[in-house]
């Protein structure tokens, strides 16, 4: 067999060890690793740097409208063009649907905007008007067509299922093999909160900070986890942004819960200091939950080490500092009303690299998982996120050593305004190829538009996630009932 490609040269990077060795493609797919392969229409010399499967961002918002109707900064083709130069070979962003919308219709939007991508795609939907069609009749097809997950809120007025809703849509996820995501914050204490501190005239961008406050996404996150134990249906938990919400993942994961959970860069680089920046600058740093203090930092960098978490994603929100974006309600919008979310595709790996990896918070293999390997595993992405003869040929070539300042240019995307700016960067991606096909080389783009296909994936995989077993559901328990 004549190879289409052989990177040679390289320490290649898996989620369980690392090796020096050689990588073999054709059409598209791995075909060999061994210590040394000969041959290879190009021959792609790795001298000695990481190769690694490329990253699956699980976790993105791209040409989508928020609940209030605010368009994301990014299309298809500038989102997945910042992924690439990130070190992501493939991503998963969501579709929104909005109340009165069918899944159809949703699917079938994005797949226009997706159309796009440089790199691979596929979808998570958001589920917001959960009625009996959408769940005997639309998201059964969706599965059917590989969409095996969807995001559900526990706060926000236009996509609060409320509990009943959570456990309906739990049992359909559950019969279906599909994963249910969800934003962990209690509704109620945070317009609490907000009552509080607009009755006291404190509205800049630095008070939202302390709007939402952790017992808010802690009381969620326990709730949650209950509702799913109760409906024997797994749950992912997005975002987690506190040490309560983190053990409380933690110890019911332990007991045998289907749950996964991540964080994201914000909440390991940022505090709540950022916010309290003159004039409206403050808004820029805004997101939900929001970000917090050091002592959370040193929390969740603890629970990154120990295994809490099954990724580390961005939630790319990108909207601008402008009235397209953050101010659509106006320059000075009370912090309630501007809007939600920061850029951070293009970051996620560096940052997660230089602070984990360099920084000797977390092992290269660490790095490996929790930006590639465990999203391809929770999500179902049965070709992606390993190096392995029959995968995808989704591969990014790292140098470990290259030091820079992080900069807005240096995202590729739609926004006018990193929250990384400035920060002191060590490592970044010089290749970065989507099924065999060079994406990124040495800082140019070298895929065209439209060049990424939608990927299909499987059921959620629950073989080490048995379940907790409730006596209500024992029918030797229960009067010879069975209700599941």
């Amino acid at each position: 067999m004549e190879h289409d490609i052989v990177i040679h040269s390289g320490q290649i990077a898996t989620a369980d060890f690392l090796f020096d060795g050689d990588i073999a493609i054709k059409d598209g797919r791995i075909v060999a690793v061994a210590e040394t392969i000969a041959g290879g229409e190009r021959r792609i010399d790795a001298g000695g740097r990481i190769v690694m499967p490329g990253g699956i961002e699980a976790h993105a918002h791209i040409a989508q409208e928020s609940a209030a109707g605010v368009m994301t900064a990014d299309d298809y083709l500038s989102g997945s063009i910042s992924a690439a130069f990130g070190g992501n070979s493939s991503f998963i962003p969501f579709a929104a649907q909005h109340r009165g919308q069918s899944i159809d219709h949703v699917l079938e939007t994005y797949d226009a905007r997706a159309a796009r991508s440089v790199i691979d795609y596929s979808y998570h939907l958001i589920v917001s008007d959960p009625t009996e069609e959408v769940l005997r009749d639309q998201l059964p097809r969706a599965f059917e067509r590989g969409v095996t997950s969807f995001k559900v809120f526990m706060t926000y007025d236009l996509l609060n299922l409320g509990d009943a809703g959570m456990l309906d849509i739990l049992t359909v996820a559950r019969a279906h093999g599909a994963m249910t995501m969800v934003h962990c914050e209690n509704d109620a204490m945070v317009k609490w909160m907000n009552r509080q501190l607009a009755a006291q005239g404190l509205v800049a961008p630095k008070y939202h900070a302390i709007s939402r406050p952790a017992l808010a996404e802690a009381e969620a996150i326990n709730r949650a986890v209950q509702l799913a134990k109760l409906a024997d249906a797994p749950l992912f938990v997005v975002h987690v942004s506190t040490p309560e919400g983190a053990e409380i993942v933690r110890r019911e994961k332990y007991g045998g819960a289907k749950l996964y959970a991540e964080t994201c860069p914000q909440y390991l680089a940022l505090t709540r200091n950022d916010l309290d920046r003159p004039g409206m600058e403050g808004a820029k740093f805004i997101c939900s939950p929001p970000v917090r203090d050091t002592e959370t930092q040193s929390a969740l960098w603890h629970h990154v080490r120990m295994g809490t978490f099954e990724s580390v994603s961005s939630d790319h929100a990108p909207y601008r500092a402008d009235d397209s974006g953050k101010f659509g309600a106006g320059r000075d919008a009370p912090y309630p009303k501007i809007a939600n979310g920061m850029p951070g595709i293009a970051m996620r790996l560096p940052y997660l690299f230089s602070q984990g990896v360099v920084g000797g918070r977390i092992r290269l293999e660490d790095f490996v998982a929790l930006t590639s390997t465990n999203a391809a595993r929770t999500f179902g992405c049965t070709k992606k996120g390993r190096i392995a003869p029959g995968m995808d040929a989704d591969i990014a070539i790292w140098n470990p050593e290259t030091r820079w300042t992080a900069t807005l240019a240096d995202q590729h995307d739609n926004m006018d305004y990193t929250p990384f700016e400035g920060m002191e960067i060590t490592g970044r991606p010089e290749i970065v190829m989507n099924r065999g096909e060079v994406v990124v080389e040495h800082g140019a783009l070298k895929a065209a538009e439209g060049q990424g296909r939608f990927f299909g994936r499987a059921p959620v995989d629950l073989r080490a996630r048995p379940g907790v077993a409730l006596s209500e559901f024992d029918p030797a328990r229960n009067f010879g009932v069975g209700l599941r």
